[in-house]
């Protein structure tokens, strides 16, 4: 997730993908880090088999520099467009 002047990144792990990017989106949580930061932009995500495969995996990513994170949204998503509407479908 991110903001709209994309200044701000935010990792998390989910079962529910659209239940939690809309609870972002709609600063269901107010008090909450997205919510503070207005991260309401999905311009990555990635799907595992396991919680414990996404939970290394969000380890291994919040661990690496932002520039590391760039280069893998730029990658899927180069405009970073919000792919929210990708998935809600």
């Amino acid at each position: 997730m991110t903001n709209k002047i994309h200044s701000v990144l935010c990792i998390g792990v989910t079962a529910q993908l659209t239940t939690r990017v809309y609870e972002h989106k709609s600063k269901a949580y107010p008090r909450s880090f997205t919510a503070k930061y207005n991260c309401d932009k999905m311009v990555y995500y990635c799907g595992y088999f396991t919680i414990e495969e996404a939970i290394a995996a969000e380890k291994y990513l919040k661990g690496k520099l932002r520039q590391h994170k760039i280069n893998l949204i730029n990658e899927l998503n180069p405009e970073w467009k919000d792919l929210y509407d990708l998935i809600s479908e």
